[in-house]
């Protein structure tokens, strides 16, 4: 049984538990002890502590900035996207996009709140699971045991991972502290090594295949991956390779696996897939359970899911697709050079008799990762420019991709009632092509430079068999993605430049960008840069100023008040 599923029925059963007799009914919402002492709570609770994989906590509006894709500290934050919408919708989030953020910022507070409330439901799986198993008239196996356990622990990981990379210096908190000495506890301690022992144990202690074979659990395999990447993130390069070495022989070859399965209902779950949010619409046509995260980045106007135009993609990203003659990025920069703008400032004749120029040389995967008038989107027809967009004076002519689904999915996979923009879409947290590129950045690092470069070119031709998309069966650009040549990883910084580029291309708008560049140490000559770039277009975007503090992003101020002075603020705000 697919885990996303079990969650939606344990939600169920765990809300409205209650006695059949009138009179001696509990009250609902609240359990009592008999009924958590058991082997079946702990498995609730456990799925439960899955359910906040979504970022949702409690409501399907209102969850964006805790959305497993983190587009909003990954990729607006790191000038891949917009906010988007109008200039005054969700205005703090402008705030994140120019790192402006104040502490009162309240999508600070909703990153904080909901990861922290997952971290919860796996404290508290793990301290039920103690109590049964020393003092329950039932008890699980010693194996079930220590599954739970390790599953328990690599979700307390991922949510913290997912706190340490925005907050940084945050509070450590596992089952054994109670709920009154969580609240004053001060966030003095760095939290990595308590992550990686959560990630160890789960690497250790799970196996290659999912427990109790449900489709969605966290297993060894993803356990591995996500140790691997929390020492990349610490430099440990060499430990971190080894890691994924093991992942990728683990998995079929990249270049077998389908590049947009990875974006589509029905083949998710694949052997790309590693680690991902399991999403689904209750069988009431809910949502809760869904993609609410990325609810915002539906279209707008008369697009098939049309709410609430935000996420637009930046004019940097899309014109980084663009190659050389060879086929290949241009890591000099000079993408910026002549820029490709769609139809962004034409008016007038220009702008209603616009046609896409079939002739810019592009990386195929511009056109599964940003939709832009005058090339097909999914199966909704043309992208028609402006009747899909909110303010392109604001946000600019382009539309996200990733996240939406095919119009002939929408029946049963996203929520009733014409919602179209809350999909049943998983996300992914850490894939295959992910690891191959990380494991490229590693071999970089310790010096072997031909599996570095081997890595790279496995995404890039996995990236050539993508369906070229069509306009009155021509190609809708001249698309052309080719393998590096052995010359251009003769050193370690070409090599690296290589990487990271590739980076970008390939996992863009899936969260990673501004993470990537803060433990690149290149944060501030990027985004400074990019701001210079893309400021010339839309003017707003211009005089970015980025600094040391703007690594990490301020703690909420109410939860510094709520500890009574035992948090203390990050460094410069």
């Amino acid at each position: 049984m697919n885990i996303r599923y079990i969650i939606v029925v344990a939600t169920a059963l765990l809300l409205g538990s209650c006695g059949s007799d009138f009179l001696d009914q509990k009250p609902q919402g609240k359990l009592i002890d008999e009924q958590l002492n058991n082997t079946k709570a702990v498995e609730w609770l456990l799925t439960g502590a899955y359910g906040l994989m979504n970022g949702n906590r409690d409501g399907t509006w209102g969850n964006y900035a805790a959305a497993p894709s983190q587009w909003l500290f990954g990729d607006v934050a790191g000038g891949d996207a917009h906010k988007g919408s109008e200039a005054g919708d969700q205005a703090t989030m402008f705030e994140i996009e120019q790192h402006t953020s104040i502490p009162v910022n309240e999508h600070l507070s909703v990153m904080w709140n909901n990861y922290y409330e997952g971290i919860n439901r796996c404290n508290t799986t793990l301290r039920l699971l103690k109590v049964v198993q020393e003092t329950g008239e039932e008890t699980f196996t010693d194996e079930r045991a220590t599954e739970i356990e390790a599953e328990a622990r690599m979700l307390r990981g991922h949510y913290y991972f997912f706190l340490w990379r925005v907050f940084k210096n945050i509070p450590y908190v596992d089952e054994t502290v109670s709920t009154a000495e969580a609240a004053q506890t001060p966030n003095n301690v760095d939290v990595l090594p308590f992550i990686e022992a959560d990630f160890r144990f789960a690497a250790d202690q799970l196996t290659n295949t999912p427990p109790m074979g449900d489709e969605g659990r966290v297993d060894g395999i993803a356990a591995k991956a996500y140790l691997g990447k929390l020492y990349l993130y610490q430099q440990k390069y060499a430990e971190a390779l080894d890691l994924f070495k093991a992942v990728i022989a683990d998995r079929p070859d990249l270049e077998t696996l389908p590049f947009l399965d990875n974006f589509n209902v029905n083949t998710e779950n694949g052997p790309e897939d590693i680690f991902s949010a399991q999403h689904a619409i209750n069988p009431d046509g809910g949502g809760d359970n869904a993609n609410v995260g990325d609810m915002l980045s539906g279209l707008y106007g008369s697009a098939p899911a049309n709410c609430c135009g935000f996420f637009n993609p930046s004019f940097d990203l899309v014109n980084a697709f663009r190659v050389t003659a060879e086929g290949l990025p241009m890591l000099d920069g000079a993408f910026r050079n002549d820029p490709y703008l769609s139809d962004f400032g034409l008016t007038g004749d220009a702008q209603e008799n616009y046609q896409v120029d079939q002739s810019l040389a592009v990386d195929p995967r511009l056109d599964y990762t940003v939709g832009r008038r005058g090339v097909p989107y999914h199966d909704w027809g043309i992208m028609p420019g402006n009747d899909w967009l909110r303010d392109p004076a604001f946000h600019g002519p382009f539309v996200a991709h990733k996240r939406m689904i095919d119009e002939a999915d929408f029946a049963g996979n996203t929520q009733s009632g014409g919602v179209n923009y809350v999909t049943a879409l998983n996300v992914s947290i850490i894939r295959l092509a992910d690891v191959y590129l990380m494991a490229a950045e590693c071999a970089a690092e310790t010096g072997d430079l031909p599996y570095a470069m081997n890595m790279v070119n496995a995404v890039r031709k996995r990236a050539d068999n993508l369906p070229r998309k069509k306009i009155d069966g021509n190609d809708a650009a001249a698309y052309s993605v080719q393998p590096y040549p052995a010359s251009a990883f003769g050193s370690k910084d070409n090599a690296l430049k290589a990487i990271r580029f590739e980076r970008r291309l390939e996992l863009a708008l899936e969260g990673h960008r501004f993470f990537d560049l803060v433990r690149w140490g290149i944060a501030k000559e990027e985004l400074e840069s990019y701001s210079a770039f893309e400021g010339s277009i839309i003017n707003v975007y211009g005089g970015l100023s980025f600094s040391e503090k703007n690594s990490v992003f301020p703690i909420p101020q109410d939860q510094i008040d709520r500890s009574g002075g035992n948090l203390q603020q990050n460094p410069g705000y």
